[in-house]
């Protein structure tokens, strides 16, 4: 099996509290390809996620936020 796991870094516009926050950690663990997810009290709005791109797209990534009514970018790519 070929390990190709990355990194991008998820921009969310809005201040979000710490269980909102891990709400959306917790959705994009579980999505199918995530191995990691997570943010800094230092910088909150930045989210760092560690995934396959070969099971699962950046873009989806960014869907799992917006779907949760957040307004995101995807940074690294």
């Amino acid at each position: 099996m070929d390990n190709s796991m990355v990194d991008v870094t998820l921009h969310i516009d809005e201040e979000l509290d710490v269980q909102t926050r891990e709400a959306l950690r917790d959705s994009l663990l579980h999505a199918r390809g995530v191995m990691a997810a997570d943010c800094t009290a230092a910088q909150p709005h930045l989210m760092i996620i560690e995934y396959d791109p070969d099971v699962i797209k950046a873009t989806a990534l960014l869907e799992i936020a917006t779907r949760r009514g957040l307004h995101a970018e995807l940074i690294g790519l």
